[in-house]
């Protein structure tokens, strides 16, 4: 049995069919010349058609690895609106963010997907350093390069934001008004999570954790080992015994169906210090933009997204629109509930760019 037909293997009895619609994924990960581990990705730019183009650029003095989409017929003396995708927690920039950059720029946009400071392709340590600051600087880098990027015009940004970068997003479009309309997908807080646990599972140990992250700190600053939090890796039992949809299914996603060298679960134990401090929500009434928050209606991250919604007290023309039938990993790749995200992605756009 060779290595692909065993991951499709474990995929398919830990999630039966939809591991199957999943699979192709993975062989393109090894065969994709950009890496890209979605259905239907780009395998060579063609004239005519939608393109990638592998981009870097300084951010504070740190490089970011990027991918840029543009549109079929793509031409630089013209104007197009333009996206920036922010990847979900774990993430990079060639799984669901990748998907959804591609699948605008077939839509007519110029999207950039870029990998978090310290996280993916790009620069920055100590590795996985999961700062919001600093993922929330990532857009504005982000929005940075693709106003200066040829054709696009830059008066009709607008922001997506998958997963954790729906929170950063979100905390983004608070004071960045260049970015015109702002959407998010299956939004996860991570603040709140990491303060609370998920579901406020663990708010009787934040004082514990926090002593822990300290430490971490201190640590680190002494020279010493880097500490880690989250999961490296994962056996099928463990799979089989999460009782979460978020976590089993991403476990799936990450680390079976889209893998992909550059993601991973992990992040700095010192981080903690500033994401328990951090919310998604504080200070929303500063966004005024047009807002849509997308969820699917069987997530269970859809609290995060409904509490966010209801503070957004300024939005524009804020809009709640629910996938039916989706959990939250589901909308990162399955192709029905991705063609429904991105519909109301491209309505969402014309309307307000």
């Amino acid at each position: 049995m060779n290595k692909l037909t065993s991951i499709l293997a474990i995929a398919t009895s830990l999630v039966g069919a939809d591991a199957i619609q999943a699979q192709s994924s993975y062989k393109n990960d090894q065969q994709n010349p950009f890496t890209l581990v979605y259905e239907g990705a780009i395998g060579k730019n063609e004239p005519g058609k939608v393109n990638i183009h592998p981009v870097t650029y300084k951010l504070h003095g740190i490089e970011i690895a990027a991918n840029v989409y543009t549109p079929a017929h793509y031409d630089s003396s013209k104007k197009y609106p333009a996206v920036v995708v922010a990847h979900p927690n774990g993430g990079v920039k060639e799984q669901t963010a990748g998907l959804y950059a591609q699948k605008l720029a077939e839509a007519g946009y110029i999207t950039i997907a870029a990998d978090a400071a310290y996280q993916g392709a790009s620069g920055g340590e100590p590795r996985h350093t999961d700062n919001p600051a600093y993922r929330t600087e990532d857009i504005h880098g982000m929005a940075d390069y693709i106003s200066q990027y040829p054709g696009v015009d830059a008066n009709r940004i607008g922001a997506l934001g998958i997963c954790g970068g729906g929170g950063y997003t979100l905390k983004a479009a608070q004071t960045d008004k260049r970015l015109k309309a702002i959407a998010t997908l299956s939004m996860f807080n991570s603040g709140e999570v990491r303060r609370n646990g998920f579901r406020n599972s663990q708010v009787s140990t934040i004082q514990e954790r926090l002593k822990q992250a300290s430490e971490a700190r201190a640590q680190e600053a002494s020279g010493g080992e880097i500490l880690y939090s989250g999961v490296a890796s994962v056996t099928d039992e463990e799979i089989n015994k999460t009782p979460t949809d978020l976590y089993r299914e991403g476990f799936i996603y990450y680390y079976r169906t889209h893998a992909h060298p550059n993601s991973t679960f992990l992040y700095t134990t010192s981080s903690l210090i500033y994401l328990i401090a951090w919310d998604a929500t504080d200070q929303i009434e500063l966004l005024n933009q047009p807002l849509v928050m997308i969820a699917g209606s069987k997530a269970d991250t859809k609290y995060m997204t409904e509490e966010a919604f209801s503070k957004a007290i300024n939005a524009k023309n804020k809009e709640l629109f629910q996938i039916e039938g989706a959990t939250h990993i589901q909308t990162y790749w399955k192709p029905e509930y991705v063609s429904q995200a991105v519909n109301k992605l491209v309505e969402f756009y014309k309307k307000n760019l």
